[in-house]
Parts: structure tokens; C-alpha cells; sequence
């Protein structure tokens, strides 16, 4: 069976980063989803996608995967590049580049 090891990324409806702290390990697909006959939703054969365990850090995620002798990616997040900008920068005039006399 295998898993992926994960941070989840911000939401982007939010400005705040609430539950990005945690550590997020998720089973992958064993059986493909397919149309359920009845009522047509999507199905899939096992509950294991159902299934998302959080840890408060990567080595307890690895941790349990290998415990659990689980075959699993591990997905580093990506660094947040912060911008330093104030309000007054929006209305900041800068004169045009003067022309060199040449």
C-alpha cells in the first residue's frame, strides 16, 4: 500500500495559514473511482482515500508509514516568499529615468 507525505498548502480563500502546521498523511488510490449505478456519484472499491492522519511533525508522519510498513512519498513543502511592502509604497512617485546627454 502507498502513502504520501505531505504539508498542505494555505487556503487560498484565506488570508490566514490555519492548518498548515501539521503534517498530513494520506493513502493513495488502490482501486479506480468509477460512477456509482444507482445514483451516479463517484465510488471508489476501498475507504482507505477516506482516510488523512495528521502529525505534528515529518518524522512521526515517517514514522508511523514505516511502522506500518508503508510504501510512501514524501512531498517537501515549498519556502514563502514574503515581500516587505507598506501602504505608502501604492502611492509613491518616482521621477521618470533622466536621459543621459551624450
Amino acid at each position: 500500500m502507498k502513502a504520501k507525505i505531505y504539508k498542505p498548502a494555505k487556503n487560498a480563500m484565506q488570508s490566514g495559514r490555519a492548518n498548515t502546521a501539521e503534517w498530513v498523511l494520506e493513502y493513495e488510490l488502490e482501486t479506480p473511482r468509477r460512477p456509482e449505478p444507482l445514483m451516479g456519484w463517484v465510488s471508489a472499491g476501498d475507504t482507505f482515500n477516506q482516510v488523512r492522519i495528521k502529525f505534528l511533525t515529518k518524522d512521526e508522519a515517517v514514522a508511523f508509514a514505516e511502522k506500518e510498513g508503508l510504501e510512501y512519498d514524501l512531498v517537501q513543502p515549498h519556502a514563502r516568499k514574503v515581500k516587505p511592502q507598506s501602504y505608502l509604497d501604492n502611492f509613491k512617485w518616482t521621477p521618470p529615468e533622466e536621459k543621459s546627454a551624450g
